[in-house]
C-alpha cells in the first residue's frame, strides 16, 4: 500500500472530525477556532487533489479572512448567561439531524450517480485557452468565460463594506473604522509589523503575477496584502483611514470600475459585453487583476477594521 493512502484517509478522519467540532462546541469563540481549523486541512485536501488555487483561496478567504471576521465578531458578543440562554428542544435537534442527513445523502447520490466519464467542459476551455494568453486555466475561466461572476464578486466585496459601515451609529459617520488591538511599544507583534509586511507585501504580488500560468492570482495575493495591512494596524504602526477619504474610496472602487470599462469596451472592440480584442486578452486580463488586487486588498482590510467610530476631540486634532 503506498503512503499516499493513509494520509488520504487521515485527512478524511480529521476534516469529519473537525466539522463535528465546530457543530458541537457550545462556546462561539472555539467553534470559529475550529472552523480555522476546519478551512486549513480543507486547503490541504485540495492540494491532495491538485486543485492548488482553490487550496490557496480557502486557506486565504475561507480559512484566514473569514475565520478572523469570526473571532473578531465572537469576541465582540457578551457574555452569554447560561439562565438565558435557551437550548433546542429534542424534536428540533432531531429535525436538523434528519435533513442534514438527507441533505449529505443527497449530495453524495449526485456524486456517485454521476455518468461515466462525467460531463465536463474542461476540454473545450482548455482548447480555446490559448486565446486569452493565459498559462492558468483557472485564470482564464474566471476573467474570459465565467467573467461575469468575477464582476459580481468584486461589487459584491464593495456593496459588504458599505453595509458593514452602515452599522455605525449616525454621530460615528466621517470617523475612522473601529479601533484594533494595539501592541505595546517594544513588543514582538510591533517588530513583526515593521519586518513582515515588505515581504508580505512582496509575496502578494508574486501571487498576482504567477496567477496568469500557474497557481494564484488576485484574491490569494490580496488577501496577504491585506493581512500585512491589518499586522500594521493591530501594531499600532499606522491608523485606518477615515470612511470619508476619497483617496481610500478610489481604492476601493478603482478595481470593479475598470473591469466594468473594460467589460463596456469590449461591446465595441469585441461585439460583447466583456469580450477582448484579439491579442490584447493577456494584457488587459493583467489589468484587471492588478487594479482588482488593490481594491480586494483595502476592502479586506477594512472588514476586518470593522465599522467606524467617532473619534474623541484629541484624535480628531492629530
Amino acid at each position: 500500500m503506498s503512503l499516499t493512502a493513509p494520509i488520504d484517509l487521515g485527512l478524511a478522519i480529521l476534516l469529519l472530525g473537525l466539522a463535528v467540532w465546530v457543530i458541537a462546541a457550545s462556546a462561539t469563540y472555539r467553534a470559529a477556532e475550529g472552523f480555522i481549523a476546519y478551512g486549513l486541512v480543507l486547503a490541504l485536501v485540495w492540494v491532495r487533489v491538485g486543485s492548488v488555487d482553490v487550496a490557496l483561496t480557502e486557506a486565504a478567504l475561507g480559512s484566514g479572512l473569514t475565520g478572523l471576521l469570526l473571532l473578531r465578531a465572537a469576541a465582540r458578543l457578551p457574555p452569554a448567561d447560561p439562565a438565558e440562554t435557551a437550548r433546542p428542544g429534542k424534536g428540533v435537534r432531531v429535525l436538523a439531524a434528519l435533513l442534514s442527513a438527507i441533505l449529505t445523502g443527497g449530495l453524495a447520490a449526485v456524486v456517485l450517480l454521476l455518468p461515466e466519464p462525467a460531463p465536463t467542459l474542461a476540454p473545450a476551455a482548455a482548447a480555446s485557452l490559448p486565446a486569452t494568453g493565459m498559462g492558468n486555466p483557472v485564470t482564464g475561466v474566471l476573467l474570459a468565460y465565467r467573467a461575469i461572476d468575477t464582476l459580481g464578486e468584486s461589487i459584491v466585496l464593495v456593496l459588504a463594506l458599505v453595509g458593514l459601515w452602515s452599522l455605525a451609529p449616525d454621530g460615528a459617520w466621517g470617523g475612522r473604522p473601529g479601533a484594533l488591538t494595539t501592541a505595546p511599544a517594544g513588543s514582538a507583534l510591533r517588530f513583526l509589523a515593521q519586518v513582515l509586511p515588505p515581504f508580505g507585501i512582496l509575496v502578494g504580488i508574486h501571487l498576482l503575477w504567477v496567477g496568469a500560468d500557474h497557481p494564484g492570482g488576485k484574491f490569494q495575493g490580496a488577501t496577504v496584502i491585506a493581512a500585512m495591512w491589518v499586522l500594521i494596524l493591530i501594531a499600532g504602526l499606522r491608523r485606518p483611514p477615515t470612511v470619508t477619504s476619497r483617496a481610500m474610496r478610489w481604492l476601493v472602487v478603482v478595481g470593479s470600475l475598470l473591469f466594468v470599462g473594460i467589460g463596456a469596451a469590449g461591446t465595441w472592440l469585441a461585439g460583447a459585453f466583456l469580450a477582448y480584442p484579439d491579442g490584447l486578452a493577456k494584457p488587459l486580463i493583467l489589468a484587471i487583476e492588478a487594479a482588482l488586487t488593490l481594491s480586494v486588498a483595502v476592502i479586506l482590510g477594512l472588514l476586518l477594521a470593522g465599522p467606524p467610530e467617532a473619534e474623541c476631540p484629541t484624535e480628531a486634532r492629530s
